[in-house]
C-alpha cells in the first residue's frame, strides 16, 4: 500500500480530493476519508427539501455507498489535530498521515444570536432546513424576516433565493398580499462580486415587493421583533436565520487558526505545516465559502499531493474560479461565473431562464455520478 493521505471532512472538497487521488493511484494509495455525517447533501438540496420539492432521504448520499479504489471511509468525530505531527485523534481511533488535508467546513453558532434558537429557525443546517419543510407547509402567511447575523457565511446567494422562493410559495397559496418578506444582509448588494446578478435580484425584489435591508445585520430576536444593527426593528411571524459561522471547535482547540480560520497559501492550499493542507470553508482562501470553490480547492490539493508522492515538480495552482446557480422562483435559474484571483471580481450573470434549470440539475447529477458512481436527479 502506498502513502497515506488522511482527509478530514467529506464535503465538496474532501470528496473531490479523494476521487482525484483514486483516479491517479487506484489501490496504490491509502486515502482515509473521515466524516461524522452519514452522507453528503448539496447546499441547494436543502432548499429543495425546505420548499417541499423532494424529501430528505432523496437528497442525502450515504458515504457507505462510496466505492473508490484506494479510499476507505471512516465514520467518526475528529477530536484532536496535531498538524506538526500530521496525527489526528478520532472516535474511531488515531490516524497518522504522510499528507493531511483539513476539510472540515464551517459550523454554525446559533446560540451566539440572542433569541435565534428560542424564536427563530436556522435554515442553513441540514436539520434546520429539513424541519422547515413542515413549518412552511403549515405557514398561513404573515410577516417574514430572513436575517443574517454576520459574515462571512456559506453560499451568499442562498438568502436571496429563499426570499424569492418564499414569495412564489405564498403567491401559490394566495396569501402573499397578506404577508411581508424582508431580507437583512450585512453587504451593500445581494451578491457582492457580481453587480449583474445583484441588480437582477434587486429588480426581482422590487417587482415582488420584497423589502431589502443592506449593510446591517440582525443583532437579536425578542418577543417577535428582530432588532437590527442600524437601530431599526422588524416584527415577524416567521424568522428564517443564517447563524454566525465559525470553524469547528476541534480546529480552534488544536491551535490551527489565525483570525478565526486556518491560514493557507491561496494558490497551493498549503498551511504553515509541511504536507498539511486546508481546503473549503474552514480555510482562509479569499473566495466565497461555497461548494463549487471548495471542490476546485480539493482538486488542486490532490494534484499537489500526487506530485509530492511522485517526487515531481508541479505548477498546479488554485485559480479562484467558481460557478453558482441562483433560484429566481417559478423554476427560473440564473448562472454566475466569477474569478477572485484575476483582478477585481466581477461575475457576469447568465439568465435567469428556464433553460438553465437543466444546467443546474446536471451540475448536481454529474458530481454524484463522479463521486458515488450512480445516476441521480436533484428533484425526484
Amino acid at each position: 500500500m502506498g502513502e497515506r493521505v488522511v482527509v478530514l471532512g467529506a464535503g465538496f472538497a474532501g470528496l473531490e480530493l479523494a476521487t482525484t487521488l483514486s483516479e491517479e493511484f487506484g489501490d496504490d494509495i491509502d486515502v482515509v476519508l473521515i466524516d461524522r455525517s452519514e452522507g453528503f447533501v448539496f447546499g441547494f438540496s436543502k432548499l429543495d427539501v425546505m420548499f417541499g420539492r423532494t424529501d430528505a432521504a432523496h437528497v442525502r448520499h450515504p458515504y457507505s455507498d462510496l466505492d473508490l479504489p484506494g479510499v476507505r471511509f471512516v465514520s467518526a468525530d475528529v477530536t484532536a489535530i496535531d498538524a506538526a505531527a500530521r496525527r489526528v485523534e478520532t472516535t474511531a481511533g488515531p490516524f497518522e498521515a504522510d499528507h493531511l488535508v483539513i476539510a472540515l467546513g464551517a459550523d454554525y453558532a446559533p446560540e451566539r444570536t440572542v433569541g435565534l434558537i428560542e424564536e427563530g429557525h436556522d435554515f442553513y443546517s441540514e436539520s434546520g432546513a429539513f424541519a422547515l419543510q413542515r413549518t412552511l407547509a403549515e405557514f398561513a402567511g404573515g410577516d417574514v424576516v430572513i436575517g443574517i447575523t454576520a459574515g462571512p457565511f456559506k453560499c451568499p446567494p442562498a438568502p436571496s433565493e429563499t426570499a424569492l422562493l418564499l414569495d412564489a410559495l405564498l403567491r401559490e397559496r394566495g396569501v402573499r398580499e397578506a404577508s411581508t418578506i424582508s431580507l437583512v444582509m450585512p453587504f451593500p448588494r445581494p451578491i457582492p462580486p457580481s453587480p449583474d446578478a445583484s441588480a437582477a435580484i434587486l429588480e426581482a425584489f422590487d417587482q415582488r415587493g420584497i423589502s431589502w435591508h443592506p449593510e446591517t445585520n440582525v443583532r437579536r430576536l425578542e418577543n417577535g421583533v428582530a432588532h437590527l444593527g442600524d437601530g431599526s426593528e422588524l416584527p415577524f411571524d416567521l424568522y428564517l436565520g443564517v447563524p454566525i459561522h465559525r470553524v469547528p471547535a476541534v480546529v480552534e482547540q488544536s491551535g490551527l487558526t489565525v483570525d478565526g480560520w486556518i491560514p493557507v497559501d491561496p494558490k497551493t492550499l498549503e498551511t504553515p505545516w509541511p504536507d498539511v493542507y486546508a481546503v473549503g470553508d474552514c480555510a482562509a482562501v479569499g473566495t466565497p465559502r461555497a461548494g463549487v470553490f471548495a471542490e476546485r480547492q480539493g482538486a488542486t490539493a490532490a494534484r499537489r499531493i500526487a506530485s509530492r508522492i511522485r517526487a515531481e515538480e508541479t505548477d498546479a495552482a488554485y485559480d479562484g474560479r467558481g460557478v453558482c446557480y441562483i433560484e429566481f422562483g417559478a423554476e427560473a435559474i440564473g448562472r454566475v461565473e466569477v474569478s477572485f484571483f484575476e483582478g477585481r471580481p466581477n461575475g457576469r450573470l447568465e439568465g435567469p431562464s428556464l433553460a438553465l434549470a437543466a444546467d443546474k440539475a446536471e451540475f448536481g447529477a454529474s458530481r454524484i455520478r463522479r463521486w458515488f458512481g450512480r445516476e441521480w436527479a436533484p428533484v425526484g
